[in-house]
């Protein structure tokens, strides 16, 4: 479809030369019947000009491909109007690639899900200034599988956590029944807060899906768009605030393991490979087992204080959650998991419903 979208782009702009040619009498076209003044062979131009951006800002992903686009098909369809009974098909072209810059600004411009998200990260990155470094002596109050683990990550000598940055695909489904959604994501973290924010692009039948997770204030909210138009999901309040409680702690124990020196995470050892942690933000209190293999490295994380919630979001259902991971590998100068599911657990069976492959991750690194 990306490709398609691009492909037509292209060719209804090529097309427009030939209305420059007519004015200026560089080919003979007697398709072209009406006289076509210079004046107006400039805007053919500029409309076949303004066509050829598009394509290119489309294809290199930029952020305002959109709004030249709209000046583009406003051009086009303006010169098309001056040679209607030659060009009249030109307005089906129009309308198609009036279609996609619609959709390009669902999705890109103001009111778009990665507007908001790029606006809410923007205003709580700030540079750092010197930040204290995780040392021996801040691992001596933790439980021994926990020192191990972040001895094997590198933490010590790193800086403490302020926020950080992680890039993930993989593909997503709701239920064990459901087919997949291949999907791409980023997300910020700021565990001081504590707020998360994590956009995710998928796909679902060939169309596009946005999902934006937000959690700041204190509360918690998901949404969903088809297309980046229409709303899906629409889910908040005390039981997503609650599920996302566990997936913020999910994130400090996986992406971000110099945090776990913060006081506010409370241990309770189990045995050389297991720990027990506890996690308040707000009124939400929530526990998680923490796996370790021989090496040290964490390898499960699971909670019964997740909420499942269902298709439309307007339901949640308690239910075992757990983070099986592994392939640990160096991501700058920390050495954590680069794959990893996310596993429900109900009475029926349990059964993955995302599988993930972290791209990229940055500790206290810049804004988008």
């Amino acid at each position: 479809m990306r490709w398609l979208f691009f492909a037509l782009v292209l060719i209804h702009g090529a097309i427009h030369v030939m209305g420059f040619a007519k004015a200026f009498g560089l080919a003979d076209l007697p398709q072209l019947t009406q006289p076509i003044s210079r004046a107006m062979g400039i805007a053919w131009l500029a409309a076949s000009l303004a066509m050829l951006a598009t394509g290119v800002l489309y294809v290199r992903e930029s952020q305002l491909w959109w709004a030249i686009g709209l000046a583009a098909v406003v051009i086009s369809q303006l010169v098309v109007l001056s040679a209607w009974s030659d060009a009249k098909f030109g307005t089906v072209a129009n309308v198609l690639v009036m279609m996609g810059v619609v959709y390009g600004f669902a999705s890109l411009g103001p009111v778009s899900f990665r507007a908001e998200y790029r606006g809410v990260v923007r205003e709580r990155v700030t540079p750092m200034v010197s930040p204290l470094l995780v040392t021996e002596a801040d691992l001596d109050p933790l439980p021994e599988p926990v020192q191990k683990y972040l001895r094997v990550v590198g933490v010590v000598g790193q800086p403490r956590v302020h926020h950080f940055r992680a890039e993930w695909r993989g593909r997503i489904r709701t239920t064990a029944d459901d087919p997949w959604m291949e999907f791409t994501a980023e997300q910020y973290n700021f565990p001081d807060e504590p707020a998360r924010f994590f956009l995710m692009d998928a796909t679902r039948s060939g169309l596009p899906v946005d999902v934006l997770h937000a959690f700041e204030g204190g509360s918690a909210a998901m949404r969903v768009r088809l297309v980046s138009l229409f709303p899906i999901v629409d889910a908040d309040g005390p039981e997503a605030t609650r599920a996302e409680v566990v997936t913020l702690l999910n994130d400090l124990c996986l992406l971000a393991p110099a945090a776990l020196i913060d006081p506010s995470i409370r241990w309770e050892p189990i045995d050389e490979r297991s720990v027990r942690a506890e996690y308040t933000v707000g009124s939400n209190t929530i526990s998680a087992v923490l796996l370790f293999n021989q090496v040290g490295e964490l390898v499960d994380f699971v909670s019964d204080d997740r909420l499942a919630a269902s298709a439309d979001g307007s339901e949640f259902t308690r239910q075992r959650w757990s983070t099986p991971v592994g392939e640990y590998r160096p991501f700058g100068p920390l050495r954590v998991m680069s794959r990893g599911e996310g596993r429900w657990h109900p009475r029926e069976g349990e059964f993955a419903y995302i599988e993930l492959e972290l791209m990229d991750l940055e500790v206290n690194g810049g804004a988008p």
